[in-house]
């Protein structure tokens, strides 16, 4: 095997990982109680957890769990900086859809309209399918240029444009809207025609149109690694305890840049910026609660886009989940939840609320592969499904 197939592999392997924070909680069985699903979680090896639950009607129950080894880099808190990885796809939608409703933009403009020459066939592709995921563009984080990024062994810039490229270098999955296909390139492009229409940065943007207006405090775009105020630590498994979560065969190489803790590598100093509109953002449960209960009571986009928002196609293959525009629509046990999910080296996100936005539920791990273990998986559905049934009033 030639080395560039081998980084191939392992690139593949990684963005799996990746991907799966795209897919929605199936039914694992009765639902724990909420304190037993999270102690379920550590009992599986998982570093750390953040669990918060606001049923609208009481005080909101926190629970905070992390393994004795942790301690020595940083105390758990329910208000840690967390990175929200594909979470912000819901944000780039947002904004989108405010530009919509102010008549800036439509979600049938095709895409060669804002971005001409970027994208091969940016004539069928519209921004609705980049949307909700149906544009059949490959996903960057799926070529092995991408590896040194996903594991902070090789760092290097990379700007969207670069990003989008890598993209469109390999050919089409399935024609514009044909099917679903969860690609990070779609918002990407997003960010890039958001750009473009308001001649703003994205950051600017996400300030102007999200955080000042709420008073988000502790969300923000970082340009590297770096945290502005108190924050989680994430762990991965070292190259050793890695190769047993991928298929017989798979190198793993030297697996993720870090110090060794126990038999993890701190992976909080991989820079991921680059995820960008696709993935980039930092905030904490607390912030992004305020942000998915606004955004579903109609205070950031008007009635009609909230719809559109809302309108899910099937996610297909085993799921029963959609996704809408930006928005994931999740069927658990206890109920039909909707927001994101996201995967990031060091950190695991499950951020939903009910249709009204009064109800809000999150699950933040300091770990993503970790949770690829079948103990850990399973007790990972079995806490989110604990925590939605918690909010709705199921279950202790």
């Amino acid at each position: 095997m030639t080395k560039r197939f081998l980084r191939a592999a392992v690139a593949a392997a990684l963005t799996v990982g990746l991907a799966a924070a795209t897919v929605g909680v199936a039914a694992a069985g009765p639902p724990s109680t909420l304190s037993e699903a999270a102690q379920r979680l550590m009992a599986a090896g998982v570093p750390g957890v953040v669990v918060r639950v606001d049923d609208g009607r009481s005080r909101p129950v926190e629970i905070v769990r992390q393994q004795w080894w942790t301690r020595a880099d940083h105390r758990l808190a329910a208000d840690d900086e967390f990175r929200m990885a594909s979470n912000t796809k819901t944000v780039t939608a947002t904004i989108l859809l405010q530009l919509v409703a102010e008549g800036r933009a439509g979600l049938d403009d095709p895409v060669r309209k804002w971005l001409p020459g970027v994208v091969p066939d940016g004539s069928a592709i519209t921004l609705k399918m980049l949307l909700n995921q149906t544009s059949g563009l490959f996903d960057f984080l799926n070529d092995p240029a991408t590896f040194g990024m996903l594991t902070g062994q090789a760092p290097r810039p990379w700007p969207p444009a670069d990003l989008v490229a890598v993209a469109v270098s390999h050919p089409p999955l399935f024609p514009p809207g044909e099917r679903w296909s969860y690609s990070n390139t779609n918002y990407t492009l997003l960010g890039m025609v958001l750009e473009k229409v308001t001649g703003r940065s994205y950051s600017d943007l996400v300030t102007q149109r999200i955080t000042r207006p709420l008073r988000l405090e502790d969300t923000y775009l970082p340009t590297n690694a770096d945290f502005r105020g108190r924050h989680a630590h994430g762990y991965e498994p070292d190259a050793e305890h890695l190769a047993p979560l991928f298929p017989p065969g798979t190198p793993v190489g030297d697996g993720f840049a870090g110090p060794e803790r126990h038999d993890r590598v701190n992976t909080t100093a991989i820079d991921l910026s680059a995820a960008w509109s696709a993935g980039g953002l930092v905030s904490t449960a607390h912030d992004w609660n305020r942000y998915l209960s606004a955004l579903m009571s109609g205070r950031l986009v008007p009635q009609a886009q909230l719809e559109q928002m809302r309108t899910a196609v099937p996610q297909g293959g085993t799921s029963d989940d959609g996704y809408g525009l930006g928005l994931m629509e999740v069927n658990t046990p206890c109920g039909t939840v909707w927001g994101h999910s996201g995967g990031f080296p060091g950190y695991r996100s499950h951020n939903y609320t009910d249709r009204t936005g009064r109800r809000t539920v999150n699950v933040l791990a300091t770990t993503t592969y970790g949770l690829r273990t079948p103990e850990a998986a399973a007790a990972q559905e079995a806490l989110v499904n604990a925590a939605v049934c918690r909010m709705y009033g199921k279950t202790g």
